[in-house]
């Protein structure tokens, strides 16, 4: 593989629709997001150890944001206040022009927030972050990687 063929973190841009509306978000310092199998044991006659069996999956994340959006704040409010629950998607794209394998773009439906900074002050900070946690319901993989190319 050749090195230029990895993917710059830096490189990549993530969009938010939330109610209708996209939103950049440049403000993205860094983003994770998981999908876990949900498994069960299964014990069988005639086995002495444990199988196990897929049963289901769950989508979990969090991003690390500097803290210059009240976005999440009101949307944690909304649900504080008057019990509205927002759910919405993320669309994250991977695309370093020096690479040889294209981008990745994968949308995360149905992001629920788990947790919100309401206020933060830093004495120590030169740039406030904040760790939001979230969940999420689905996951589409609408453009993927090209198969990177042989050093020859």
């Amino acid at each position: 593989m050749r090195a230029n063929d990895t993917i710059n973190g830096q490189e990549g841009r993530a969009y938010a629709k939330i109610n209708g509306q996209v939103e950049e978000m440049f403000y993205i310092k860094s983003l994770e997001a998981t999908i876990e199998k949900e498994k069960a044991e299964i014990k069988t006659l005639g086995q002495r150890g444990t199988q196990h069996k897929a049963t289901g999956w769950s989508g979990s994340g969090s991003m690390t944001i500097y803290y210059v959006t009240s976005k999440f704040r009101e949307l944690m409010l909304s649900y504080v206040a008057k019990g509205i629950d927002t759910y919405f998607d993320i669309q994250i794209v991977n695309e370093d022009p020096n690479s040889s394998i294209g981008k990745q773009d994968v949308t995360l439906k149905g992001v629920n927030l788990d947790k919100v900074i309401i206020a933060k002050l830093d004495t120590e900070s030169e740039a406030l972050e904040e760790e939001i946690e979230f969940t999420f319901e689905g996951v589409s993989l609408n453009d993927t990687f090209e198969q990177p190319r042989l050093w020859q």
